[in-house]
């Protein structure tokens, strides 16, 4: 099996991750923060030295202000809810996955807010400047798009809205791990990313890592670990956000990610990205009647003729490769692209993906395309 969806999920992990997940499992899973046993008492150091790992890698200063959720989607939502008041204004790309979308959407019906989208030209100030109203508070967006990897540039984002004082909301959903994001450089308010894509782990874990910790309105309440006796969600982060027990084996699998990640080196990783995605467009474009959407960032969109794109990759897993048709949750982007009626066939890298890969891919596909 050739795994080219790495876009939803990292599959191949490094084996570093797989072992602690077992150990965890096996030797230390107690409920973290709820006991004084030893079970208990590892698991939360074990979950402290991720909150470490994660601040670490994005050269941050408070691992207090990590907040793990169960995925990007939860991190989004608890940010965007954190942030948004009634009546205020809030600017996003337009290309967008629908984990901001969304929840902005019912923030529409709920408190009344506006919603503006900037087009991206590669000049951020030009593009977002003429949006902004008295009422924005607020700039929400992806730093590259999950369908084409386009990318927007971070130290600008945080520039200009600083400038502007207005928050800052990231989603690196697609760029933690495969490219640096220094937040004492380029500080954003809040930025949210899944453990089990670019930084290895399994499917369970996020984050939000906030800014300042000051606790801001939730979406949940529950047990925290302390301060039990206040009938509130005690004032302090993390514990102010993370109701209830905490994906112990999942948090410990996103440390060893991250250990990974320091091993091989981002600047590695990012190289060999690039490397299979300019190969992946060269061969892709010397098939006559395949149109190249993006490529970028390890993520390659195609479609072939009018072909419908689940079709295609209906076809690609019958010999054995993993990729995404469709619309990848973000119909914002394929508004932009014009592929809103069926999407596209997506092809997406991770470090553990080779060349010869992009060879059986673009062989894989000659024979397919060859019937139509």
């Amino acid at each position: 099996m050739i795994y080219l969806d790495n876009a939803a999920t990292s599959f191949k992990k490094p084996r570093s991750v797989l072992h602690e997940v077992n150990r965890c499992i096996r030797r230390y899973c107690g409920n973290p923060g709820r006991s004084s046993h030893f079970l208990s008492l590892r698991a939360a150091e074990e979950i402290y030295s991720t909150r470490e790992a994660v601040a670490q890698l994005f050269r941050f200063e408070s691992p207090e202000n990590v907040v793990f959720t169960y995925n990007a989607t939860y991190a989004l939502n608890l940010a965007i809810k954190s942030f948004l008041t009634k009546d205020c204004h809030v600017i996003t790309s337009d290309f967008e996955h629908n984990s901001v979308i969304r929840p902005i959407e019912k923030a529409k019906k709920t408190l009344g807010i506006e919603h503006s989208v900037f087009n991206n030209t590669g000049n951020l100030s030009r593009d977002i400047s003429p949006l902004i109203k008295e009422n924005t508070t607020c700039i929400i967006t992806s730093i590259a798009s999950n369908v084409t990897g386009e990318r927007l540039d971070m130290k600008a984002l945080s520039d200009f809205a600083r400038e502007k004082k207005l928050f800052l909301i990231i989603d690196a959903s697609q760029a933690a791990g495969h490219e640096n994001i220094d937040l004492s450089k380029a500080p954003c308010d809040a930025l949210c990313a899944p453990g089990h894509k670019g930084l290895f782990g399994i499917q369970g874990c996020g984050f939000a890592l906030f800014k300042d910790n000051k606790r801001r309105e939730g979406i949940i309440e529950g047990g925290s670990g302390n301060d039990s006796i206040n009938p509130l969600m005690p004032e302090m982060l993390p514990e102010g956000y993370e109701a209830g027990t905490l994906a112990t084996p999942s948090i410990v699998s996103l440390g060893k990610g991250i250990d990974f990640i320091n091993r091989v080196g981002i600047e590695n990783i990012h190289s060999k990205l690039d490397i299979l995605t300019e190969k992946t467009m060269e061969r892709l474009s010397a098939i006559g009647g395949v149109n190249i959407y993006g490529a970028e960032s390890g993520i390659v969109s195609f479609n072939y003729k009018s072909i419908p794109s689940s079709i295609i990759a209906s076809e690609l897993d019958k010999c054995g490769i993993c990729t995404r048709g469709g619309l990848h949750c973000a119909p914002s982007a394929h508004r932009k692209l014009g592929t809103l009626g069926g999407g596209t066939v997506r092809v997406s890298f991770s470090y553990f993906n080779s060349a010869y890969e992009t060879d059986k891919l673009y062989k894989a596909l000659r024979s397919i395309l060859n019937k139509y």
